[in-house]
């Protein structure tokens, strides 16, 4: 179990240190600010989409290691999906790391952020893309915080 703690804290890191869409999206026709006034991370989630899937999508700011990995893998994971696919991996993900469930299967790649749950001030770290996404699809013009 130490082993694969490991490799998702290497993860992590790697995605950390090289965010995966990591940029303005230019022709994004949806994006909103989302701000964890407890560490100070602040996001910015750019989407462009196609009817009802995200076409593409990007993020910018800055954050804490957690923070930036999570909304790194976030874009990895939704990028082609619907609006409602991406909402459900949401509930899964916010579940697994918030503990309500030990479920990790719908999770994929995300399974490494699953042992956040034992740091609940870590949570929201994970969490600030998410729920910044979330209010880029529903087209919220107020930034989201996490408090």
């Amino acid at each position: 179990m130490a082993d694969l703690r490991d490799l998702y804290q290497e993860v992590i890191l790697e995605h950390s240190k090289a965010p995966r869409n990591y940029r303005e999206v230019k022709g994004a026709d949806k994006k909103a600010e989302g701000f964890n006034p407890l560490c100070g991370d602040r996001f910015t989630v750019y989407l462009q989409m196609n009817g009802d899937s995200i076409q593409d999508v990007g993020f910018q700011g800055s954050g804490c290691a957690i923070s930036k990995a999570s909304a790194s893998m976030m874009t990895q994971s939704i990028k082609g999906k619907t609006r409602a696919q991406a909402q459900e991996l949401f509930g899964h993900f916010h579940k697994v790391v918030t503990g309500q469930s030990e479920d990790e299967s719908q999770l994929g790649k995300l399974t490494v952020f699953a042992g956040v749950s034992e740091f609940p001030m870590r949570v929201k770290c994970a969490t600030l893309a998410w729920h910044t996404l979330q209010a880029a699809l529903e087209g919220k013009q107020e930034a989201v915080s996490t408090e």
